[in-house]
């Protein structure tokens, strides 16, 4: 049977951030199997008209509210519980794709009308700047209740997961559910058991402090690299002229490119032979998935998300955070290793991401939360 699902985001929509990119792809697979999706969001771009438009084939409904603080934000809210209420009979689900004040009010909507309400938690944004942040105040607190009354809650990692149980929600409420991976983008990526020419391993991700490109740069420096090997960094960011001048500094900058921010990122994972990512923090990086649906072992630090899915000696190599000694031991063994044992290891990368995060299986996951069954 179809299911009518209306994907709540607070935030812009279309945007390039994780939570638009993941909304975009799950409202287009659920559209591909026959049901029925609404993309509910505010009208934050004010070159989008307020109510119904398109992004692509999926319908949007933009929310128009003053720009005004404070006012702004209590005339969207009742806006949201109007429109919840007035469409009562046209969605069977509600999916929150941020946990913060509109996915709070949909929760007590959702309990009011007996609509089940799965929200997502990616972690990083509700733990540093929303209702799980320390020192939150009364509003935290507040909204924090009004998420509990969540029929169910999607947790990308067992991290969160965690988080959340011990922030008061319910083991049965709480699933782990990673961010779902389209897996057609990669299919055409082959690889040889002779590898790449040249060798590369890649990053892919923004040039900022957090990615923990500064300890990537020392760890290379470090390693011991077989002639030809590179580090490609690819991506935009505030820090990209900072990394090439440590690069410069630490003797590397002929070994490492700067290609900039790409739009074919397939085509980069292509032709490298080993993904890093030496993130300080995340919830679960999407560079992360697709690399390992690109077939890449990953060398990656051990922090929520990555822990979950690199399992060392299978499919790559954890670290701990910042530790320059081990990320450079991770890089030397990935480099010495033969060819063909890299693309074996890619391969169990690419088949354990497909288990877990192919947009086919957290769909199937999903479907089950939206029609009310928890258990």
């Amino acid at each position: 049977m179809s299911l009518s699902v209306l994907m709540l985001l607070e935030g812009h929509f279309p945007a390039m951030g994780g939570a638009e990119r993941q909304v975009e792809t799950l409202a287009n697979a659920l559209l591909d199997e026959g049901h029925h999706v609404t993309v509910l969001v505010p009208r934050a771009d004010r070159a989008f008209a307020a109510g119904a438009g398109l992004q692509g084939c999926i319908p949007v409904w933009r929310i128009n509210y003053p720009p005004i603080r404070m006012l702004g934000t209590l005339v969207l809210m009742v806006r949201l519980v109007w429109l919840l209420w007035r469409w009562r009979h046209r969605y069977d689900a509600i999916h929150v794709h941020i946990a913060h004040n509109m996915g709070a009010v949909a929760c007590v909507v959702g309990r009011l009308l007996d609509k089940p309400v799965v929200v997502k938690f990616s972690g990083w944004w509700e733990q540093e700047r929303g209702c799980l942040r320390p020192k939150g105040g009364i509003g935290a607190a507040a909204a924090l209740w009004m998420l509990r009354q969540a029929s169910a809650v999607q947790a990308i990692s067992r991290r969160i997961a965690a988080d959340l149980e011990r922030v008061g929600f319910r083991p049965e409420q709480v699933h782990w559910l990673p961010n779902g991976v389209p897996m057609g983008r990669f299919e055409r990526i082959e690889r040889n058991d002779f590898g790449n020419t040249p060798p590369t391993i890649v990053f892919v991700g923004r040039l900022v402090p957090e990615k923990g490109l500064d300890t990537l740069l020392h760890a290379w420096a470090q390693a011991e690299r077989p002639p030809g090997w590179r580090l490609r960094l690819v991506g935009g960011g505030d820090r990209g002229s900072e990394l090439a001048a440590l690069a410069a500094r630490l003797g590397i900058a002929p070994s490492v490119d700067f290609p900039g921010a790409s739009s074919t990122v397939d085509l980069e994972l292509g032709r490298a032979d080993v993904g890093v990512l030496p993130s300080r923090f995340e919830g679960l990086s999407n560079t992360l998935l697709e690399y390992m649906a690109a077939a890449l072992p990953v060398i990656a630090t051990r922090i929520s998300g990555s822990e979950d899915l690199v399992a060392p000696g299978r499919n790559g190599w954890l670290c701990e955070v910042d530790e320059v000694e081990a990320l450079s031991v991770a890089l030397s063994e990935a480099m010495a290793m033969p060819a063909s044992q890299r693309r074996s290891m890619g391969m169990f990368a690419r088949s354990d991401v497909m288990a877990k995060a192919s947009v086919p299986a957290v769909i199937a996951q999903l479907l089950p939360l939206y029609r009310g069954v928890v258990a």
